[in-house]
């Protein structure tokens, strides 16, 4: 609590941050000041500098510091790794060492005891720097190195029979069990498995981006998929179609669920995991990157006791998120909530989830009937993809029940003509959707590399903006790994179903005419809401525009 009070006297947090952070800390179990990190309201060379003043220890910015190796190698790597500790220089008698917790007796004395060197001087650094020099030095390059290495030395490996054999040795568990460790740490929401002609290559997915990490031998293209699907509980055996499988996998404090689907493609199979991370579910709509107006509107949008919410954007764009954050707003012990979906990706609390399952007979329109006779309040179907889901879903808001769903639509009102398209009667949308939400997610910019910034002057006239405006990105640094961007924020638009909106559905207006409309009424186009975020210094131009091009 010190350490807060002091963030707060430094006017270095807010009093209402705290609060989120309080919030935010209880449900995941972390520290308050992990979680003011994590939310992106601090930095955490600022939370260690406070932290060393209020225990009276040195701090040590590690940013640009350059190890010696040699000097690593007087302390064991396991005590390294234990404690968090790197040694930074020796003056004749004396080792100083960084460490998260510099006070800690227990570690300073065995440090002594295996080096060797009876006077230690500790001084406090921030834990990201710290692991970060750590994982240069023992890190997943290195690492994933030295196992290539160690099965070129084994060549019976791929001589001992079958694939279960080959995928159950040794290096191969650890090859695959050090690419998801390293993807969790990298904050991806994707590990790619790609084989081609003579390698396999392995990328990320972070903050919507692909990056390549790695590039493997082809020979490790077999076992290593095959470790993943025996993780997965899938067919090893079959590999000429497709297969979908589940790995929970537990790193430190955190629990990963991971969805696995394999795919045959020209030069073998090729696998996309989906990373879930248990302790970071749901965010709250105040933090999704609602304006204060749209905030509003949308929160006052989903207490309505009946009607259809849509949620519109392609995949990636955190509909998901959104329609999470929007159930656990609303959920308590007085509603029955229910959902169906494909899959289920998080775990609510007070809320009935079901997997679509086509095998037992369950998709999104069978599960939506059976539903309706489970008493529930409110409603959530993962998508409707057919007019049979659609026609339940709007019997079911007519019969008194609140419903969210969504679409793949690339604005609010083409999902409106989408239901239309499908065969569903206009007088029965207008007369159950209450609102839709399009939405997509930019990259936010890297606060520790944030710079001033001019856009090219065509492009800010093209959008009409300022071309004396003060405008930011990152120019790449180590926290970011030299993108500019650190994160994800939602941009978003509104369309709210009133008297006149229901006459041009019911007309069956183009989405054109009902969005023209929408915003002489006062409706924030996705361009629009993003154009505000580049204003306030969240996000950049290029990065607006490459999500909402279709507005453009």
């Amino acid at each position: 609590m010190e350490i807060i009070e002091l963030l707060l006297q430094k006017g270095l947090v807010t009093s209402e941050q705290i609060e989120k952070a309080r919030e935010e800390a209880k449900r995941t179990g972390s520290k308050l000041e992990r979680a003011l990190e994590k939310l992106g309201f601090i930095d955490g060379e600022d939370i260690a500098q406070v932290h060393a003043e209020v225990i009276g220890a040195t701090y040590m910015n590690l940013s640009d510091y350059v190890i010696d190796a040699g000097l690593l190698s007087l302390i064991p790597e396991k005590l390294i790794q234990k404690y968090k500790v790197v040694p930074l220089f020796k003056v004749q008698d004396v080792l100083t060492v960084a460490m998260i917790n510099p006070h800690d007796v227990e570690a300073l004395d065995e440090i002594r005891r295996s080096s060797g060197i009876e006077i230690i001087d500790s001084v406090l650094a921030s834990e990201e720097n710290i692991q970060k020099i750590l994982d240069s030095h023992y890190g997943v390059v290195k690492t994933v190195d030295e196992i290539v290495k160690a099965i070129d030395k084994e060549h019976p490996l791929y001589s001992k029979g079958g694939l279960s054999e080959v995928a159950e040795e040794p290096p191969v568990i650890r090859l695959a069990n050090i690419l998801i460790m390293e993807a969790v740490k990298e904050r991806a929401s994707d590990i790619h498995v790609e084989p081609e002609h003579d390698l396999v290559r392995i990328r990320y997915r972070i903050d919507g981006i692909l990056h390549e990490v790695h590039t493997l031998p082809k020979k490790l293209q077999s076992a290593l998929i095959s470790r993943i699907k025996i993780l997965a509980n899938m067919d090893i055996a079959e590999t000429r179609r497709a297969q979908d499988g589940k790995i929970r996998f537990k790193l430190d404090t955190k629990e990963v669920d991971i969805r696995v689907s394999t795919f045959p493609v020209v030069y073998g199979e090729n696998v996309v995991m989906r990373l879930l991370d248990r302790t970071s579910v749901v965010f709250g709509l105040g933090d999704l990157g609602f304006s204060q107006e749209n905030l509003g509107a949308f929160e006052r949008l989903i207490q309505q006791p009946n009607g259809i919410i849509l949620v519109t954007g392609p995949t990636g764009s955190g509909k998901t998120t959104t329609l999470y954050a929007g159930l656990s707003s609303i959920s308590s012990m007085e509603k029955n909530i229910i959902t169906i979906e494909d899959p289920v990706e998080y775990e609510l609390p007070l809320i009935r989830q079901t997997q679509v399952n086509p095998k037992a007979g369950i998709t999104f329109s069978n599960g939506l009937r059976s539903i309706l006779r489970q008493d529930p309040d409110v409603i959530m179907v993962g998508e409707i993809r057919d007019k049979e889901t659609a026609d339940i879903a709007i019997q079911a808001s007519l019969t008194g029940h609140l419903v969210f769903s969504t679409l793949h639509t690339n604005d609010a009102p083409s999902a409106l003509t989408r239901l239309i398209d499908m065969g569903v009667e206009p007088f029965l949308i207008s007369s159950s959707v209450i609102g839709v939400l399009a939405q997509r997610l930019v990259r936010t910019i890297c606060v520790k590399c944030k710079e001033r910034h001019t856009p090219a002057k065509l492009l800010l006239e093209d959008l009409g903006l300022d071309t004396q405006g003060e405008f930011y990105k990152g120019s790449g640094c180590s926290k970011c790994k030299n993108t500019g961007f650190m994160g994800r924020i939602g941009i978003f638009e509104l369309l709210l179903i009133n008297d006149e909106m229901k006459k041009l559905i019911e007309a069956k207006s183009s989405s054109d005419q009902i969005k023209r409309r929408a915003t002489e009424v006062g409706m924030k186009t996705l361009i629009n809401a993003g154009l505000e975020k580049v204003k306030a210094g969240t996000t950049t131009l290029d990065e607006v525009v490459r999500v909402t091009e279709i507005e453009r």
